[in-house]
């Protein structure tokens, strides 16, 4: 049974340190305690965050105890993980806020009444200025130094500001004070992670198990998911939007997506990837995976209505029930095309809205444009739509 459950903690983990202690601590047969901080720097989550979330409720599934950590005291320090700047701490205010969004969220995954939420500010708070120096002094430079993000700012003479040093120390001091069995986190936080199993060894505890987990690609395939380049598929994105992105991914990232997304068989997924290599259709093995997570999300009845909102949208081109609606006024009797494309919301920029048109993705009422100069007279109403996804009932008035 021992191997079966390895086994299954293993299936998309980039690292375990260490493997041997983790199988130790399992044999003990008592819940283990499972840690995992977020830091609430932004309101909303996206799929690339729920693949660590994923993780833990398998460890939740197992029988171990989640301890859910918002970091709201270290969330005002701000992660110097992977930037080549200091980062701008949020305010109290703003991090209350994004905890709150947080945990609504989470518990679409994990079950609430099995997961212990945690804030550190509960202890951090209390904690003296002599305190925190005592802290510091269990930690080096040279080892903080060691960190490639602050390696390469110190080497190249970019700024590294004292507090900065303070966030692994108090992401580790976290793991003593909830007496963590195993910390889960993202391959960019290893350094952090290891500085908690160092610390817990000088406050004569024994060292937490690292599971770190891969980051996530985004729609392109390329770059991480990310809200900021627009890559990402929101967990509070709606069914159609999610249905949408799922599909547009490429049939090999596709499988990228099951292994860190899904909670089906692994056997059952290799077994889909099998037949898709041997002819079948890859468009109904992502069908299966865009319903699964919808579902997660939303509901089943919700995963339903997607599918068959998107293939009548693309299998017989009708209009979506929820297209948005916008009225624009012609000051001179007439729009030009790029301008209305932008003022709809359709595009960011009119240059955007012109390189759109050249490619041909932009249909007025089902039929193709292709004219960049196109004016489109007063007291008209269409539907444009823009790519596949992209729709916008425009009303023209003079």
């Amino acid at each position: 049974m021992n191997n079966e459950v390895i086994e299954a903690l293993r299936r998309g983990a980039d690292e375990i340190l260490v493997e041997s202690e983790l199988v130790k601590k399992l044999a003990e047969g008592r819940p283990l305690r499972i840690k995992a901080g977020f830091d609430p720097t932004a309101p909303d989550l996206h799929l690339g965050h729920t693949v660590l979330i994923n993780k833990l409720k398998q460890f939740q599934d197992l029988g171990h105890e989640i301890l859910f950590l918002i970091g709201d005291f270290t969330g005002m320090i701000g992660d110097p993980t992977g930037k080549n700047v200091t980062r701008k701490p949020l305010t109290r205010e703003e991090v209350i806020e994004n905890a709150n969004s947080y945990q609504e969220q989470v518990f679409k995954i994990l079950d609430p009444e099995k997961t212990q939420v945690m804030f550190n500010s509960s202890w951090m708070d209390a904690m003296s200025p002599a305190d925190l120096v005592q802290l510091a002094a269990k930690h080096t430079v040279a080892r903080m130094l060691e960190r490639d993000d602050f390696s390469k700012r110190y080497k190249s003479g970019q700024p590294i500001a004292i507090h900065e040093f303070l966030y692994p120390l108090i992401q580790g001091y976290d793991s003593v004070v909830m007496k963590a069995d195993v910390e889960l986190g993202g391959t960019d936080q290893k350094f952090n992670l290891l500085v908690g199993r160092q610390l817990q060894e000088v406050y004569g505890q024994k060292p937490q198990v690292v599971l770190t987990m891969p980051i996530l690609e985004g729609l392109d395939g390329v770059q991480k998911m990310s809200k900021s380049l627009n890559n990402y598929i929101g967990v509070a994105d709606s069914a159609n939007e999610m249905f949408g992105k799922i599909m547009s991914v490429s049939d090999e990232l596709m499988w990228r997506y099951f292994e860190l997304l899904s909670f089906r068989p692994i056997s059952e997924i290799d077994q889909w990837q099998k037949q898709s290599q041997e002819g079948a259709n890859p468009r109904e093995f992502k069908v299966k995976l865009a319903q699964e997570i919808i579902e997660r999300f939303h509901d089943k009845q919700a995963a339903e209505k997607a599918l068959e909102d998107f293939e009548a949208r693309f299998k017989r081109g009708a209009i979506p029930d929820d297209i948005q609606q916008f009225e624009l006024i012609a000051a001179e009797g007439h729009y030009a095309i790029a301008n209305l494309l932008k003022d709809s919301g359709l595009t960011a920029s009119t240059s955007e809205a012109i390189r759109m048109i050249k490619q041909g993705a932009l249909k007025i009422d089902g039929e193709k444009v292709s004219d960049t100069k196109l004016q489109i007279s007063a007291n008209t109403e269409q539907v444009y739509q823009l790519g596949k996804r992209k729709f916008a009932k425009v009303s023209i008035k003079s």
